[in-house]
């Protein structure tokens, strides 16, 4: 059993390790929560969403852990799979009580994503729970090394890095998706693509200001979050209004052919934090995907990933200048969008980050605890039969 505490629809992280799980032979049932706008889903393995009272605030988080701890306690299940810190302590109390296997999957560094940043006191109770459950855990799992460095530092604990990528073959290359649908308006001008969650910190803004100085340039945002309206505004705002579009919530299956529409596709991090200065972003694998190149924010991991196999441009030279990240967006944009690219020149990213790879380490690890789990069982017939 997994869990998470969103709708499920859009998150395609859990959704690809369900499926992954499900293909390798395990029965899978994912776990969320039903919203008043949430749009139906049609998975090929089991799904639960519970309709909860609150939406927000320690209200909602209590809720929902009760109310999943209660869900997990009755429902049969070898493995009880926490995604995030903030589905941990139902699924910790549920896979002890029950003697199931218990994975923990860092998607990121929940204590310090940046809407905590201002929380002290919030902050302190999920640091809470990680210190003492994660050391409890049977499996840990994350999405990059810098994430397993921290925790490693922190707690003692180890993880496995799986990566957040997609698989290439799942994948619309640009040159098909040109000539099929497009989710995207027709323009002459070039696209540049935001896709993802609309939260703070995300750079839309920088991508906004950033067309003063790219008249041949247009942005598309697709995604939703906390900030969504707040940036339609910002973008409605402007002078060149006309070259910000808004797409809203996008489902995975039409993303994958709207991203090799774009001309280049933006990924930029706020230094909010370590969550975000550690993060690499499931988008920046689908750009790769796709074959469509990056401009990113200078944070490690994403960084890395460009410069190693020169996808793109770094956003670079903002602190110690007058430059603004608007005007350093621009120029990068302005770099990768004087090159010509092909096919080619993702082929070696595309050979390192491919799902087919990264899957194989999550269905060993999902072996492992099920080896453990028919071991325990003979253990405990073997002792009632003596």
């Amino acid at each position: 059993m997994m869990a998470v505490t969103n709708d499920l629809v859009t998150d395609r992280r859990v959704d690809r390790h369900c499926q992954t799980l499900q293909e390798a032979g395990n029965d899978v049932l994912l776990i969320g929560r039903l919203l008043p706008e949430s749009e139906p889903v049609s998975r090929p393995y089991a799904t639960c969403r519970m309709r909860l009272c609150f939406r927000r605030s320690w209200r909602f988080y209590a809720e929902y852990n009760w109310r999943l701890f209660i869900k997990l306690l009755f429902t049969k299940a070898d493995i009880v799979w926490a995604n995030d810190t903030d589905t941990l302590p139902a699924c910790w109390l549920a896979a002890w009580l029950k003697g199931c296997r218990l994975v923990m999957d860092s998607h990121e560094l929940f204590p310090e994503v940046p809407e905590l940043v201002d929380k002290p006191r919030v902050r302190r109770v999920w640091a809470f729970f990680e210190r003492h459950l994660l050391p409890h855990c049977d499996a840990r799992i994350t999405v990059c090394q810098s994430i397993a460095d921290y925790y490693r530092r922190m707690y003692g604990v180890e993880y496995s890095v799986v990566r957040n990528i997609s698989q290439n073959e799942d994948c619309v290359v640009r040159d098909e998706a040109l000539t099929s649908q497009k989710p995207i308006q027709h323009s002459t001008m070039k696209t540049l693509l935001y896709q993802g969650a609309v939260n703070v910190g995300r750079g839309i803004d920088w991508a906004i200001d950033a067309l003063e100085y790219l008249p041949q340039c247009r942005l598309v945002v697709a995604g939703v979050g906390d900030e969504y309206e707040k940036m339609r505004a910002y973008g409605a705002s402007k002078p060149w209004a006309d070259r910000v579009q808004f797409l809203g919530r996008v489902e995975p299956a039409r993303l994958q052919h709207l991203t090799p529409q774009a001309d280049v596709g933006l990924v930029m991090l706020a230094d909010m934090g370590l969550n975000y200065r550690y993060a690499l972003p499931n988008r920046v694998g689908d750009f790769v995907a796709a074959g469509v190149p990056m401009v990113v924010s200078d944070m490690p991991e994403m960084a890395a990933v460009v410069r190693k196999y020169g996808i793109g441009e770094v956003i670079e030279g903002v602190k110690g200048s007058e430059k603004t990240n608007a005007e350093a967006l621009a120029e990068a944009v302005e770099k990768v969008l004087a090159r010509e690219w092909s096919d080619a020149d993702f082929a070696a990213a595309r050979a390192d980050m491919d799902w087919n790879k990264e899957k194989e380490k999550l269905i060993e690890c999902v072996n492992v605890l099920m080896r453990k789990c028919v071991s325990y069982d003979a253990e405990n017939t073997s002792a009632l039969t003596q």
